[in-house]
């Protein structure tokens, strides 16, 4: 059974079939998607779908995003968390990658960063992993900050669009 990890603010759940509408609000927005490559969905469908490859992940890998709720208020604030990435990418064919994507109206309140930290707390304390990578754009400076604020460093570049930011288990247990 997956876990459900709390933050002085925030909750972080398995998604469940309602999220759709919250992933469909953000996936829209084109301000959140910028660095992502634009709008990815155009129909509330495909939001179902999103939701339900997410549940997927869970039952095939164990782990994927969690969704995020602000506690004072239950609103949807997006997603964030671990995800078993299965893609050779610079000799990485298997890694936890920190994520996180948050609706525009939640931006600035700091809930990247305490979802990360969680993520990354939940990550070793929890699964008992040996390092967390996170992939970020290269021009995106705040998701950036997030990483390094969450314990992340900037170790490799991946493309000409993309580095690689990496935690190890020894690291967290220094700095945390």
């Amino acid at each position: 059974m997956l876990s459900i990890i709390e933050t002085p603010r925030l909750l972080l759940r398995p998604f469940q079939p309602d999220d759709a509408y919250g992933i469909f609000q953000m996936d829209t927005d084109p301000k959140v998607m910028h660095f992502l490559g634009g709008v990815r969905l155009k129909t509330s469908a495909e939001a179902i779908q999103t939701v339900n490859h997410v549940i997927q992940q869970y039952e095939e890998r164990g782990i994927g995003r969690y969704t995020v709720i602000e506690k004072d208020t239950g609103d949807y604030v997006g997603w964030s968390g671990l995800k078993l990435e299965k893609s050779d990418v610079k000799g990485y064919e298997k890694y936890y990658d920190l994520g996180y994507r948050l609706l525009q109206k939640h931006w600035g309140k700091g809930y990247a960063t305490e979802s990360a930290i969680a993520s990354v707390e939940f990550g070793f304390d929890t699964l008992q992993l040996s390092e967390i990578l996170g992939r970020v754009f290269i021009q995106h400076q705040a998701s950036q900050n997030v990483l390094h604020k969450a314990g992340l460093r900037r170790f490799m570049k991946i493309n000409a669009t993309d580095f690689f930011y990496r935690i190890t288990k020894k690291e967290y247990q220094e700095r945390f």
